[in-house]
This record gives C-alpha cells, sequence and structure tokens, in this order.
C-alpha cells in the first residue's frame, strides 16, 4: 500500500503592492471603505511587466524544494494548477521544469480555474497511490490575473491579484498519514456566467474580442452567493461521511478566498469556530488557484497547523468547478 503525505510548501507573491487608495484614484471612485468593510481585502501584489506565471510558480516552487531539502532532479512529475497560463500552448508546467531544472520530472497543466489547486492535490496523490514510478510530486497553484483584467472594471480590477503557492507530495507506507479522500463535482450551466472568453477555438482573437474585452476577465452574470456557503459545507459533509468524522474533528479548513463572508457561512453552516478556516486575502486579494496553498503554507508557517493535523482544502472556481481533498499532515 502506497500512500501521498504533504512534506513542504511554499509561497510567492509579486514586490509589488498595490493599495486600495489605488483604486479609489484609479476609478474615480471611493472603493476602499467596501473593500476594507465587506470584503476585507486592504491590498493585493501585482506582477510587473516582465512577469509571467511561470516566474511566480518558481519562487515558490524553490521555497518549497528548499524547505523539503529534496533537490530539483529529484522530482518526478510536476503539476501546475492555473488558468493564467504563461502560453496557450505549450505548458505553463513544462516551462517550470526548464526554469526549476527538474530534469527528469513529468509535467502538465490542470485547468478547473480557481478550483485547480485541489484538483491537482488529488490527482498528484492518486499517481503516487497508482504507480511506484512516483515517489516525489510538486503541485503548484498560479495565478497571473492582473494581466488579464479590465482596468476600467470595478468589479474585477480591485479583487484579482497575483500569486503561487506550492506542496510537494512524498510516497509513504504509512496510510495514517497523507492522503485520505476527496471528490471533484462540476455545474458546467454556470460556463458562461464568468470567464476569459477570447482567445481560445471559440473566440479567436479578432477586432470585435478586443472591442467587446473578451480577452479580458468578465464576470457576465451575478452568481447566486449561497452557491458556494452550500457546496462547500456540502462538500465538506460528504469527505465527513466517507472517513467516520465530524466536523469538530477537522483541525483547519482551507477554502477557496474570493469572498470572506462566504467563508465565515461555511464555518457558520457547520457549527465551527470562524478560526478554523485560516485566511490571507486580507493582504494578497484574491489569488485564485494559488489562494489554497498560499493559505496552507502562510498557517504552516505561523504554527496554525502541524504535523498530525487533520485537514480539509475546498476550492471552486469558473465553469463551476468545485474540489475537495481531506489530509492528515
Amino acid at each position: 500500500m502506497r500512500n501521498a503525505r504533504i512534506i513542504a510548501s511554499g509561497a510567492y507573491a509579486p514586490e509589488r503592492i498595490i493599495p486600495n487608495s489605488y483604486f479609489d484614484e484609479h476609478l474615480g471612485v471611493n472603493v476602499s471603505e467596501w473593500l476594507e468593510e465587506v470584503v476585507k481585502i486592504y491590498e493585493r501584489h501585482w506582477m510587473n511587466d516582465s512577469q509571467s506565471t511561470s516566474d511566480l510558480a518558481l519562487e515558490a516552487s524553490k521555497m518549497c524544494l528548499e524547505n523539503a531539502n529534496v533537490k530539483p532532479e529529484e522530482i518526478d512529475l510536476i503539476i501546475l494548477a492555473t488558468d493564467t497560463p504563461d502560453f496557450v500552448s505549450p505548458s505553463t508546467a513544462s516551462v517550470l521544469q526548464d526554469k526549476l531544472g527538474c530534469t527528469n520530472a513529468g509535467t502538465f497543466d490542470i485547468n478547473t480555474a480557481c478550483a485547480g489547486f485541489v484538483t491537482a492535490l488529488d490527482t498528484g496523490s492518486k499517481f503516487i497511490k497508482a504507480d511506484d514510478q512516483y515517489k516525489y510530486v510538486l503541485v503548484i497553484g498560479a495565478y497571473g490575473m492582473s494581466k488579464y483584467l479590465n482596468q476600467a472594471d470595478k468589479k474585477t480590477v480591485t479583487l484579482f491579484a497575483d500569486g503561487a503557492g506550492a506542496v510537494l507530495l512524498e510516497a509513504t507506507e504509512d496510510m495514517n498519514v497523507g492522503y485520505q479522500a476527496s471528490e471533484l463535482r462540476s455545474m458546467g450551466q454556470y460556463n458562461g456566467w464568468m470567464g476569459i472568453y477570447g482567445g481560445g477555438t471559440a473566440h479567436p482573437i479578432d477586432d470585435d474580442v478586443i472591442e467587446n474585452m473578451d480577452h479580458r476577465l468578465k464576470f457576465v452574470k451575478k452568481f447566486p452567493p449561497e452557491i458556494n456557503p452550500e457546496t462547500w459545507s456540502d462538500m465538506a459533509l460528504q469527505l465527513n461521511k466517507r472517513l467516520g468524522k465530524t466536523n469538530e474533528d477537522v483541525d483547519q479548513y482551507f477554502v477557496t478566498q474570493i469572498n470572506i463572508n462566504s467563508i465565515w457561512e461555511t464555518m457558520d453552516k457547520l457549527g465551527v469556530p470562524r478560526e478554523k478556516a485560516h485566511t490571507i486575502m486580507h493582504h494578497y486579494g484574491y489569488t485564485g488557484s494559488a489562494c489554497i496553498p498560499m493559505a496552507f503554507h502562510d498557517a504552516w508557517e505561523k504554527g496554525i497547523v502541524k504535523n498530525g493535523d487533520f485537514v480539509y482544502f475546498i476550492g471552486s472556481g469558473g465553469g463551476l468547478a468545485f474540489a475537495s481533498a481531506a489530509f492528515i499532515l
């Protein structure tokens, strides 16, 4: 029997910090008050012109490998979750493999939008469980959405930010640690409600795409506010059911950090203290597929989680896509 356990993490946010006051001047309206009082975001990090998503992933991955004391050439597989790739093709994971020097690693990208990291964590764990040639699998969530933002759209430009988080999975024969269970869900009927709709085969880049800003992130319709809290809490309950656990048994919930009120509502639905959902969006904004590993790394660094803890990762993203995974650290 083989299992996958998390042995290290890393995170990176670009050095450029954008405070809320920037948008007050940029948009000509006071958005600081709403951002700070309602969504609890005070600042975020954006890439500079010369950076790309693979650069963010590189820094997070280097930190992760250093923390694990594992060399790049020891990595067997790189799975990079992003919906802001360096290129349409080739994969950003292959770019990262070259930059990081993981000469013996296979690579692929996963795009389930902001549910991508948890989907990749699930996938990487199952590679290790199923095939003994995989000892070390590097899993990264990376997000460079600042380069896809419409700078005049206050619904998106004030929330979305850049960053990357990574974890290293190691094969183990101890079934009492590591991966325990997972679940993937989709609500594909919402695929047209939010996204970047220009640049693919359905809407190749042309003058109409540019004129309509379809090459930028766009909210087409407002999602029902209950979708995330109801789905996140139900996914936690389904993990409980499969594992014979209760909500109180979970030491920490790492949840997609697009809306702190949805996270709090989820914790309230589960009847657990809100402090059991560690959040970082206050100083990093919404970092999409990177937000969960970034929050996890922050919690690990601060001692909020430790070896032996029982944690849930629950992500959601455009599509709509949802993913959950339970781990014993």
